[in-house]
C-alpha cells in the first residue's frame, strides 16, 4: 500500500509492505528516503543521491556515483553512523507527531498497520541501534562474506571459520578455528537468530548456511542441521537453503548426497574456483585443482542443485594473467551450467595483513590495474560457450568491499 500526501511543503510517499516500511520526503527538488524492517530497524536510505545501507552488525556503508558515473563508496565512522541514525530518527519522530496531531494531509488515512510500523521506525534511535548491534554480536561470529545475491539472507552459522583456511588472498576467517556445531548448539543458535530478527524476518529472502565451506560437514552430521533449519523456519517460503563449498571438499560427497540435501531444499551451492589454472591455485595456496571443481559441479547439477562459480580477477598479476584466462575459460566451458546458475567475477582486493601481498612482492608479481581486471573478466566472459537448450547463466561482478550484513 502506497499513501501519498503533503507535510507542510514536503511531499510524502509512505509505502507499507509485507517486508517493512519506506518513507520518502521530497522538498525543493531534493529527495530523502528511509527504509525500515517490520521491527523498526533502519536498514537503508537515500539522501541527496547517496545511498546508505546499515548491516545488522551496525556498520553503515555509503555509496554514490562520481563524475563519469564512476562508483564510489566508503564506510561511515561510528560518529557518522550515529549522525545518520539521528537524522532519520528526528525526521520520523517529527512526522509521527504531526500525523497523530492531524497536521499531515494524506490522500488516504494511515491504517493501523502503517501507524504501528511508523511508531516502531520513529523509536529507532542511537541507543536502540547500539543495543541491536550488540545483540547481533552475541548471536553471531563475524560474518566474513556472502555472495551478492545472498546479502538479504537469514544467515545460520552451522559451522564457524574455514575448514582449511590457507588461501593467501582471504583474511575473513583468520581469527577463529573451524568447528562444526552440534545439533544442540545449532538449535540454540537458530532459535536466537529467529528471536533476534523477529518480524524483520519478512525482509529476508533466503537462508544461507554459513560459514565458509559449511557443506564440508559429513552427511551424518549435516542432515540433522538441515532438519533443524526446517524445524525453526519456513524454508520453502524463504526461498530455500544456500551455502558455500570448495571444489576439493565436494569430492567427499556424491550426487546422491546432494540429491538428499536438495530434498531438504538446498537450492544453490557457491564454489570459489578462483581460477582454472592449477599452478595459480597452488600459488594462492588453495587446496585442490580445477578438475575437483568440475567434478563437484557435475555432481551438484545431476542432483538438481544450482551452482554459483566465483572467479578471482587479477590473481597472480601479469605473470599468471594469460594462463588464468585460458584455463578458466576452458574449465567453465566444460561445466554443465544452465540458466539457474551464476558466475561471479570478483576482483582481487589487496589489504594490509593479507599474506598474498607479501607473497606477490617476493615473487616479483606486477599487479593488474582495476581496468585490466575489468578487461580480464570481459575476455573470459566473451569466450564462454553455453548450451542453447540449457540456457545461459547469470554473469555479474562481485565487489567484496561493498559487503554488508
Amino acid at each position: 500500500m502506497v499513501i501519498l500526501g503533503f507535510w507542510n511543503d514536503t511531499r510524502l510517499t509512505i509505502s507499507i509492505k509485507t517486508s517493512g516500511l519506506t518513507v520518502g520526503f521530497e522538498h525543493a527538488g531534493r529527495t530523502v528516503v528511509y527504509g525500515y524492517d517490520r521491527v523498526g530497524r533502519l536498514w537503508t536510505a537515500m539522501e541527496n543521491d547517496i545511498s546508505y545501507r546499515r548491516g545488522l552488525n551496525g556498520k553503515v556503508i555509503a555509496k554514490w556515483r562520481e563524475e563519469g558515473n564512476l562508483p564510489a563508496r566508503r564506510w561511515l565512522s561510528a560518529a557518522e553512523a550515529e549522525a545518520w541514525i539521528n537524522r532519520a530518527h528526528h525526521q520520523m519522530k517529527a512526522l509521527l507527531t504531526s500525523i497523530t496531531q492531524q497536521e499531515v494531509a494524506l490522500e488516504h488515512p494511515l491504517p493501523a498497520e502503517g501507524l504501528h510500523l511508523l511508531n516502531r521506525a520513529a523509536n529507532f534511535d542511537v541507543l536502540h541501534a547500539a543495543a541491536d548491534a550488540a545483540q547481533f554480536a552475541r548471536i553471531y561470529k563475524p560474518i566474513g562474506i556472502l555472495p551478492p545475491d545472498q546479502y538479504m539472507a537469514v544467515v545460520l552459522q552451522a559451522t564457524e571459520g574455514c575448514s582449511f583456511n590457507t588461501c593467501t588472498f582471504c583474511t575473513f576467517y583468520r581469527d577463529r578455528p573451524f568447528r562444526i556445531k552440534t545439533p544442540e548448539v545449532f538449535h540454540e543458535h537458530a532459535q536466537a537468530v529467529k528471536a533476534f530478527l523477529g518480524e524483520g524476518l519478512s525482509l529476508r529472502r533466503t537462508i544461507f548456511l554459513g560459514d565458509a565451506n559449511a557443506l564440508v560437514t559429513p552427511m551424518p552430521r549435516l542432515l540433522p542441521l538441515f532438519q533443524s533449519v526446517h524445524a525453526h523456519f519456513d524454508v520453502e517460503a524463504l526461498g530455500g537453503i544456500y551455502a558455500f563449498l570448495d571444489g576439493f571438499s565436494g569430492e567427499k560427497k556424491h550426487s546422491a548426497d546432494y540429491a538428499e540435501l536438495a530434498a531438504l531444499d538446498l537450492k544453490r551451492v557457491y564454489i570459489g574456483m578462483e581460477s582454472g589454472n592449477a599452478d595459480l591455485l597452488r600459488f594462492l595456496r588453495k587446496p585442490g585443482d580445477p578438475e575437483d571443481v568440475i567434478r563437484t559441479v557435475e555432481s551438484l547439477k545431476q542432483a538438481g542443485v544450482a551452482v554459483g562459480i566465483i572467479i578471482l580477477l587479477g590473481a597472480g598479476g601479469h605473470v599468471f594473467a594469460r594462463r588464468h584466462v585460458e584455463d578458466t575459460v576452458a574449465a567453465l566451458n566444460s561445466m554443465p551450467l544452465d540458466l539457474e546458475d551464476l558466475i561471479y567475477f570478483s576482483e582481487l582486493i589487496e589489504s594490509e595483513g593479507m599474506p598474498y601481498v607479501q607473497q606477490a612482492f617476493e615473487a616479483g608479481l606486477r599487479p593488474l590495474s582495476p581496468e585490466e581486471c575489468l578487461q580480464q573478466g570481459q575476455e573470459i566472459e566473451t569466450r564462454l560457450i553455453f548450451d542453447e537448450e540449457r540456457g545461459t547463466p547469470h554473469i555479474s561482478r562481485y565487489d567484496i568491499r561493498e559487503f554488508v550484513y
